[in-house]
């Protein structure tokens, strides 16, 4: 059994109170994590901001330094690391070497971003007169991390705000924190400035929304629910502090009557059962031409059909959900379904066992749009499928969503697939593949998906802030 500490200003921090963190494989307490409270959210904005000026100082190559150093810790660690994250999210222990070692790579981008990122001289209407465009550290920045890639996302936070001179306060997930306390012990090791980097655990309703609500706070980094983000803006709002918030997911797929069928069939049951299904940007709706509705369901239900499912640190294709109150939610959305007339090809309950939170792979078909498993996000390995006639209709259903970050569509015709570039109103749109989106991209979503968005240049540039300075002079006086 672990217990763990907060890192506060290059310290580790005791707390009085603390909370258990849960295996969903087997639902038993593998650590004790501090339970943070105000006084020490202040104490790790304090030590940020403190330190904030001379990191911000430091040539940014210096500054990426540190980011290589901390992604080589990372590398010799990936074992350790892997199974922490295993142990505490359900994560199948391959796809968390995965996740593990793309954290490592992660770090080394962002840090090559320390020469590229520029500012401007803008030409000015007056003689004599420079105009110069600096691009400028934020502050202390607060990373609010979700549960399902709770590793990958402190570097999403972490790299381009150090690289950029801003400090930062992380605050991991209760329900996945124990590798970002293994990654307090890795930083610890490469000699970072005291107060450059600070991890605070708690309970959200405390830990997130003191740092949310902070006035030394400049940027907020969220990435979670609809209504968890919207307290965050709730409580930026009275500093008009900036947010970068990634909300949740509801991705429509396109399958087209001329789509290669086979390969639309595994990139989307690929992308419905990573993470056991509870990724914000995987396939969570299915729109097929009528005309190849029977073969794409039959094979899709099959292949759903193979999945194993049990502990993710053995050779299975998923393993848990996160909680109890997972498993009852997506019920509550297949039940739902099936009483308004929807059809199980596959799956559609809880896999019967006692020792963890597993559901099993599922397909639901003659499903319409008005259903709450449309409408909704399920975050589970659970796949709702219509049926569409034209082009112009599966883009109006696709759109139909509150939702608005990732989007596929499987088709072998460019004027199609340009069409579906323009018209889909998400953030991201995949074409014949699975969703996953590329370090150097720019993952964002539209509506109520979140506001700014993370990875490559553009990425890097939620942690800037503008500087213009006006230089007139005089070429007369020598």
């Amino acid at each position: 059994m672990k217990n763990y500490q907060m890192y506060i200003n290059g310290e580790f921090v005791e707390s009085n109170e603390t909370i258990s963190v849960i295996n969903p494989s087997d639902k038993k307490i593998i650590s004790y994590i501090p339970k943070g409270t105000i006084e020490d959210v202040n104490a790790a904005v304090n030590a940020a901001e403190v330190v904030q000026d001379s990191w911000g100082k430091l040539p940014a190559i210096e500054r990426a330094e540190y980011l290589h150093k901390i992604a080589q810790k990372i590398r010799d660690n990936v074992d350790m690391l892997a199974y922490t994250i295993t142990q505490e999210q359900g994560k199948v222990l391959g796809l968390a070497k995965v996740e593990v070692n793309f954290t490592a790579d992660y770090m080394d981008y962002m840090a090559e971003w320390a020469r590229r990122y520029e500012g401007e001289i803008i030409q000015s209407d007056r003689p004599n007169e420079n105009i110069f465009l600096f691009k400028l550290p934020i502050g202390v920045a607060a990373g609010i991390l979700p549960w399902n890639f709770p590793f990958f996302l402190i570097a999403r936070k972490l790299a381009p705000a150090f690289v950029t001179g801003n400090t930062i306060v992380i605050k991991p997930s209760s329900e996945t924190p124990n590798n970002a306390f293994e990654f307090a012990k890795l930083v610890d090791e490469v000699g970072l400035p005291k107060g450059v980097f600070n991890l605070v655990s708690g309970e959200g309703s405390v830990v997130g929304n003191s740092l949310a609500s902070n006035e030394k706070v400049g940027i907020i980094s969220f990435t979670g629910s609809v209504p968890a983000g919207v307290k965050i803006m709730e409580a930026a709002a009275k500093n008009v502090t900036k947010v970068s918030l990634e909300l949740g997911g509801k991705a429509p797929a396109i399958v087209m009557g001329d789509a290669d069928i086979d390969l639309a069939v595994e990139a989307i049951k690929n992308s419905r059962v990573i993470n056991n299904g509870q990724v914000c940007n995987c396939a969570e709706r299915v729109y097929v031409h009528s005309s190849i509705a029977d073969e794409f369901i039959e094979k899709i239900t099959n292949a759903m059909k193979v999945i194993t499912c049990g502990n993710p640190l053995e050779e299975v294709d998923m393993g848990p959900l996160i909680n109890e109150a997972a498993i009852h939610n997506v019920q509550r959305l297949v039940d739902s379904a099936v009483e308004a007339g929807a059809r199980i090809t596959t799956g559609g309950k809880r896999v019967n066992r006692e020792d963890g939170f597993y559901y099993e792979p599922s397909i639901l078909v003659d499903v319409k749009q008005d259903m709450a498993i449309i409408q909704e996000e399920i975050f589970g390995p659970v796949l709702p499928i219509m049926t569409f006639d034209t082009l112009d209709e599966a883009i109006a259903l696709a759109n139909d969503c509150e939702f608005g970050l990732t989007s596929s569509i499987y088709t072998q015709n460019i004027d199609i697939a340009m069409r579906a570039c323009k018209e889909i109103k998400f953030g991201e749109t995949y074409i014949n593949r699975e969703n996953f989106e590329a370090m150097q991209g720019f993952h964002a979503g539209w509506r109520k998906s979140g506001i700014g968005g993370a990875d490559g240049k553009h990425g890097l540039e939620e942690f800037l802030q503008t500087k213009v300075v006006y230089l007139q002079y005089n070429m007369n006086k020598q």
